[in-house]
This record gives structure tokens, sequence and C-alpha cells, in this order.
């Protein structure tokens, strides 16, 4: 899967995705880095079909109202150490990766993980 991460999530959640097999880019690694535009996010996603996540509600604002993202991983974990959201990722990246495959919005927080259709 391809993925992109946005600037309020660590840099090292797209490296472990890479680590687990996927293309991961972080805003960090884009030209205007965390300052990238959320209407760049969406383009990249378009034209390179990533998934974005984000803790945005812009993003899923643009999702419900204009199916833009295509598809859409939201965390809703609030502020936690980010030790504490690799290890989500890390214990639950199987069942995102399948919920991934037949939905288009997944939102994530700390105590489960929801499939929206």
């Amino acid at each position: 899967m391809k993925f992109i991460v946005d600037a309020q999530l660590p840099k090292s959640l797209s490296d472990l995705l890479n680590l687990r097999g996927h293309d991961s880019v972080h805003t960090l690694e884009l030209p205007d880095q965390n300052l990238t535009s959320d209407r760049s996010i969406l383009q990249l996603s378009s034209e390179q079909n990533r998934i974005v996540i984000t803790k945005d509600s812009d993003f899923l604002e643009s999702y419900l109202l204009n199916s833009e993202p295509s598809k859409l991983l939201i965390i809703r974990t609030g502020n936690i150490p980010n030790r504490i959201l690799l290890e989500l990722f890390e214990n639950n990246l199987t069942l995102i990766e399948t919920l991934l495959t037949r939905s288009n919005l997944i939102e994530v927080s700390r105590t489960e993980i929801a499939e929206h259709s």
C-alpha cells in the first residue's frame, strides 16, 4: 500500500510503514515539508494513489463532502506519545491493511479501529 503521512504525525510512523513493506512518504519529505498544503497532499494522494494518514479533521470533511482523498486513515487518539502511536500501528497493522482493502475510511482511536462505509 502507498501512504502519505500528514505533518501532525511523526515521520517515524512513515518509517515504520516503509519497514513493513509499504511505500510511505511523510510531509517532511516533500518540497514544502510540514508546510505542505492540504490541497497539495490531496493532489499527491490522487496522482500517486496514496492513502492519507492524518489527525486533521479538514481531511475528513473533504472526504465526506468531496470524496477526497479516495482513502483516508484518520487518527483519533488525541495527544499520545509517539511510542504509543507506533505500538498501536505495530500491533494492529494487519487489521488496518485488511480494513483498507475493503473500506475507504478507517478511524483509529486508542481503544478501537473502525471502518466506515
